[in-house]
Order: C-alpha cells, then sequence, then structure tokens
C-alpha cells in the first residue's frame, strides 16, 4: 500500500470520489445516486472510486485507505450507516464499510458523517485552516452541519453537528426525516422541490420545470435553481427567501449557543449561489445574533463539490 488515498462523497443526488496523493487530487470521478435501493448506492460508490483510481493510474491495492462522507447517523466502529433520509435504502442500517472494502480488494475503509469530513478537509487543507472554532453548514438535497471546536472536529456520539434537523417553525413543513419544522424542510434542495411542485400543482407559475427537462435533470438541481433565479423566476426566489430566513434563524442560534469564529457554507446550493447568498444568511443572522457587534466570520469553501470527497480522503489518511 501506497501513500495514496480514496475519499467518497455520497450525496442524494451525485457521488464524488477522489484519489488524494502527497501533493494533491490526482484522480476524480463523478456518477448519480440511484434512486433505487442500497445494493445499488453501494455498486455506485465503488463504480466512482474505481474510475477515480483509473485517472490516477492506480489501482485499489495501491491505496493505504478509502474514507467516506455520508448522510445519516454513523457507526464510525463498524462502518453502519443508518437513518439518511435521503439516500434510497439507507434510512435502515447499511453496513457500508465493510461492503464497500470488500469490493475494493479489502481495503481499510472509514466511515464518518458527510459534512463532518468536508469540515475536516476545509480545516486541514482549506478556507477553514485559520480558525480554531468553526461551524460548517452544507446545504444541499438536505442540510447537515459539521464542527471543529479547539482545533479538532466534534464528533459526539456519532451525530454532533446535525444543524439540519434544528427546528425553526415549531409544527411547521413536513422534513424527510418526518418530523417537522426542521431547517432542512425550508433550505434543503429535496424539499424545495417537493414545495414547488406542490405550488405548481395549485396554478403557480414556474419556469423551474421546463429547465430541468431542458438540462435533462430529473431533480430540482442548484444549477437549475439558479438559472431560475437569473431569469427572475418568483418561486425560485420564493424558495431562496425561505431558505435565507430559515438559515438565518438556525445559524444565528448555533453561533448564540457556540460562539464560533466562523461559520462556513457550502453545500450543492451553497457553492453554486456563492457569496452573495452567504452575505443574505449573514443579513438574515444579524438581528437574532446575541452579540451582533461581533459577528462570525463568514466563508465559503476553498474545494467547492470536492470539498466532501477531499475531506473523506484526508479521513481515510488519519
Amino acid at each position: 500500500m501506497g501513500e495514496a488515498t480514496c475519499g467518497v462523497d455520497l450525496g442524494g443526488t451525485k457521488i464524488q470520489a477522489v484519489v488524494l496523493g502527497p501533493d494533491g487530487i490526482i484522480g476524480q470521478a463523478r456518477v448519480p445516486t440511484p434512486r433505487s435501493t442500497a445494493d445499488e448506492v453501494i455498486a455506485a460508490i465503488v463504480d466512482a472510486a474505481k474510475a477515480s483510481l483509473d485517472q490516477a493510474g492506480l489501482q485499489a491495492g495501491d491505496l493505504s485507505g478509502v474514507g467516506i462522507g455520508s448522510p445519516g447517523t454513523i457507526d464510525r466502529d463498524r462502518g453502519i450507516v443508518s437513518l439518511a433520509s435521503n439516500v434510497p435504502g439507507f434510512t435502515e442500517p447499511v453496513e457500508l464499510g465493510p461492503r464497500v472494502s470488500k469490493e475494493l480488494d479489502g481495503v481499510p475503509v472509514k466511515v464518518d458523517n458527510d459534512v463532518r469530513v468536508a469540515i475536516l478537509g476545509e480545516h486541514a487543507r482549506g478556507a477553514g485552516r485559520p480558525f480554531t472554532d468553526l461551524l460548517g453548514v452544507f446545504v444541499g438535497t438536505g442540510v447537515g452541519g459539521g464542527l471543529v471546536l479547539g482545533g479538532a472536529v466534534r464528533e459526539g456520539r456519532g451525530s454532533a453537528g446535525e444543524i439540519g434537523h434544528t427546528v425553526v417553525k415549531d409544527g411547521g413543513r413536513e422534513c424527510g426525516c418526518g418530523r417537522r419544522g426542521c431547517l432542512e424542510a425550508y433550505a434543503g434542495r429535496g424539499s424545495m422541490e417537493r414545495t414547488a411542485r406542490e405550488l405548481h400543482a395549485k396554478g403557480r407559475k414556474t419556469i423551474l420545470f421546463d429547465l430541468m427537462k431542458k438540462k435533462g435533470r430529473d431533480r430540482l438541481t442548484s444549477g437549475v435553481i439558479a438559472d431560475a433565479l437569473e431569469k427572475g423566476d418568483k418561486m425560485a426566489m420564493r424558495l431562496i427567501d425561505e431558505a435565507v430566513w430559515a438559515l438565518g434563524i438556525s445559524l444565528a442560534s448555533a453561533q448564540n449557543l457556540l460562539d464560533v469564529e466562523a461559520i462556513m457554507i457550502g453545500g450543492g446550493l451553497g457553492d453554486r449561489l456563492g457569496a452573495p447568498f452567504i452575505d443574505r444568511v449573514a443579513q438574515a443572522m444579524q438581528p437574532r445574533l446575541f452579540v451582533p457587534s461581533r459577528p462570525p466570520a463568514m466563508l465559503t469553501t476553498k474545494f467547492g463539490d470536492l470539498s466532501g470527497a477531499l475531506g473523506a480522503a484526508v479521513l481515510a489518511g488519519s
């Protein structure tokens, strides 16, 4: 085994893999996340890992380890994932680490929460390096969070940092987790799409679904939302307004509790909409901060949509 590691970011829309060498990323691959079963998702993870290895000119036996960032609750010791509502078949426990290791010739596989490993990567090699205390919030199909406190990633009992399931409106919109009023129910793309479809069925006009067809997408992606915003689509504007409102409440509450130096916003939507979106969230937070004169620094990611996979590769080598 060599110095290279492979990292895989499992998302509700896509699976991203990278191979990390001593001097940086030397191979990468991306595949859509299957919408069928856990078995199909695991097969796609293995395919993405092998494709990234092919690009790097390596084989599984050349790796010192593989890391996987997954949504949901993680049993790190056994590599088991559960309660990942945005990934088909992953609501019930899935032995992700052992099964991927078996398919990759027995290479050791570590599994942790997807946003936690993204923050690990950004803190180790990216935009989070200057900070000792950092909250990361990744806004994609769902909304995940990760914490760095005292220079170390906070693990808790396996689900630390799940800011997407903090409540912003008691009894509010139903979330994919089955509860109501979660941040993810307003800022996650999956919930945004459900809301858009409900409004469209009631006669509200939007170009979101026309753009989806034109782009050949079967889901509401960050790129579709961004394009609709650029064209002044009122429904897209409403969805983002709600996301900003919910993020403002949740992040201000987290800041009042933790008083971190910086908050990083990434994920598909955060990376695609970038600094203007993050500035709006900061403005929504400001009147809700207990110490408004000392707000946290608001950061974009350095590695964009590769943050999760790169962080998983860092995890594999740790």
